[in-house]
C-alpha cells in the first residue's frame, strides 16, 4: 500500500427529515446566500419551497442562480460570480445532482479570480481559494457532494474539463435519500453506472496492495448491482436509494483511491463524448467501461479481471484466468443493458467523422491511465469498437 495523507472535510447529514439543520449550517460559514439550481425538478418534489422557508425562518437574505445544465457550462458560472459579487454574497448552497453542484464549485472559486472563469478549468491560472458551499443532493451520481471534484464545459471550444482543489470540497452536504424518489429511471440508470465507474477508476489499478481499498470498491460494486435495478423498479423504495446515495459519495470521495497509484481513463475519454454531443455522462460511461476493459486485458492485467469477476459477479475461482476475465467483462456489459443503458455510439447518435479529433484531445496532456496506460490511437480503437 502507497503513502498517503487522509482529509475528508464535509460534513454529512445523510437520512430523511435532514433538511432541518440547513439554517444553523449557513449560518457557521456564512450569512448571504447564492441559491444554485437546475430545472424545476425541485420546485415540482417541494424541496424548493422547504429551502425557501428555512432560509427566511433564519433570517437569511438569498439570490438565486436557476437553470444549470446537466453538462454545467462555463456561461453559467460567469452568471452566478456575477451574482456573488454584485451582491456581496459570502455562501453558496447548491440544490440539485453533480451539474449544479460543479457549477457552484467553479462560482466559489471564480469568485476570487478577477478574469474569466474558464481560465482556471484549463489552467492558464490556480485556484487559490473558494467561497465556503454546502449542498441538498438530489441525485445520486457523481459524487460531488463530498468531493474536491469539479467539471465544467464549454461548448464554444468543445472542451469539458475536470480540475480538483481541497476548497472546493463542500463544508456540509445534505443526503436525504426521499429527495432522490422523483428521479426517473433513466436517470438512475445512468447515475448507477456513473458510481460504478468512479469505482472501476480506482479499482483497476497496478497497486496491488491496497486490499482493503479493494474490498471496499467491490462491496460499493456490489452495492450498485443489487440497488439500482431495485430503485428502477421502485423508485420510493428507501433502501434502495439510500445505498445508492452513500454509494456515489464513498465511490469518488478519496477512500477508494487512498493507498494506491490512480490515473483515470474512462471518464476522460467520455469527456470528450459530452463536449461535442452533450450527452448524459453516466450514459457515455456505460458505453465505453467494457469496450476500454476488453482493450486492456491482457496477460498483464487478467488477474485483475478475473479477480473483479471473482468477488463481484460471483463467479468460479477455479476458472481459467482469461476466461473468467472475459466473462466478467461480459457481465458488466449485461448489467448495463439490464438498465436500459445503450452499448454502442450509434445508439446515442455519436457517428465516426469526430473519433480521432476526441482520441487527440483525450490525450493532449499525455496518455491515459496507469494500470494499462492508452495513448490517442489506443483511445481511437477504443471509440472504433465502441461504434
Amino acid at each position: 500500500m502507497l503513502n498517503f495523507n487522509y482529509r475528508i472535510p464535509t460534513e454529512v447529514f445523510f437520512g430523511e427529515g435532514q433538511l432541518k439543520v440547513l439554517g444553523n449550517q449557513i449560518r457557521r460559514y456564512g450569512s448571504k446566500l447564492l441559491l444554485v439550481y437546475g430545472g424545476g425538478s425541485i420546485k415540482k418534489m417541494g424541496l424548493y419551497a422547504n429551502v425557501i422557508e428555512l432560509l427566511q425562518s433564519a433570517d437569511i437574505p438569498f439570490w438565486e442562480l436557476s437553470g444549470v445544465e446537466p453538462n454545467p457550462r462555463v456561461t453559467s458560472v460567469r452568471k452566478g460570480i456575477d451574482l456573488c459579487r454584485k451582491n456581496e454574497i459570502d455562501f453558496i448552497l447548491a440544490v440539485g445532482g453533480g451539474s449544479t453542484i460543479d457549477c457552484a464549485k467553479i462560482i466559489a472559486a471564480g469568485f476570487y479570480y478577477s478574469s474569466d472563469p474558464w481560465d482556471l478549468m484549463i489552467g492558464k491560472a490556480k485556484i487559490e481559494k473558494a467561497l465556503p458551499l454546502g449542498t441538498i443532493l438530489t441525485l445520486a451520481a457523481t459524487g460531488s457532494e463530498m468531493d474536491p471534484m469539479a467539471v465544467i464545459s464549454n461548448p464554444e471550444t468543445h472542451q469539458k474539463v475536470g480540475i480538483g482543489h481541497p476548497s472546493l470540497s463542500p463544508v456540509f452536504s445534505i443526503l436525504d435519500p426521499t429527495y432522490t424518489f422523483s428521479v426517473p429511471k433513466n436517470q438512475t440508470a445512468a447515475g448507477t453506472a456513473d458510481i460504478m465507474s468512479h469505482v472501476f477508476e480506482s479499482y483497476f489499478s497496478k497497486t496491488r496492495s491496497a486490499f482493503l481499498q479493494s474490498r471496499l470498491a467491490e462491496g460499493i460494486l456490489k452495492t450498485c448491482i443489487r440497488y439500482g435495478p431495485q430503485a428502477m423498479e421502485n423508485p420510493e423504495d428507501y433502501e434502495a436509494r439510500a445505498n445508492l446515495m452513500w454509494a456515489s459519495s464513498l465511490a469518488i470521495n478519496g477512500l477508494l483511491s487512498y493507498g494506491k497509484e490512480r490515473k483515470w481513463t474512462v471518464h476522460p475519454i467520455e469527456h470528450e463524448l459530452s463536449a461535442y454531443y452533450d450527452i448524459t455522462h453516466g450514459v457515455g460511461l456505460a458505453v465505453l467501461t467494457p469496450h476500454w476493459m476488453e482493450y486492456v486485458l491482457s496477460e498483464q492485467t487478467v488477474d485483475t479481471f478475473k479477480e473483479y469477476g471473482v468477488n463481484v459477479w460471483g463467479l468460479n475461482p477455479q476458472d481459467n484466468a482469461f476466461a473468467a476475465a472475459r466473462q466478467a467483462i461480459a457481465k458488466t456489459r449485461e448489467f448495463f443493458v439490464s438498465l436500459g443503458l445503450p452499448t454502442s455510439l450509434h445508439e446515442i447518435n455519436i457517428p465516426e467523422d469526430k473519433l480521432e479529433v476526441m482520441a487527440r484531445a483525450a490525450t493532449k496532456s499525455g496518455p491515459l491511465g496507469e494500470f494499462r496506460p492508452v495513448n490517442a490511437e489506443d483511445v481511437l480503437q477504443i471509440l472504433r469498437a465502441a461504434l
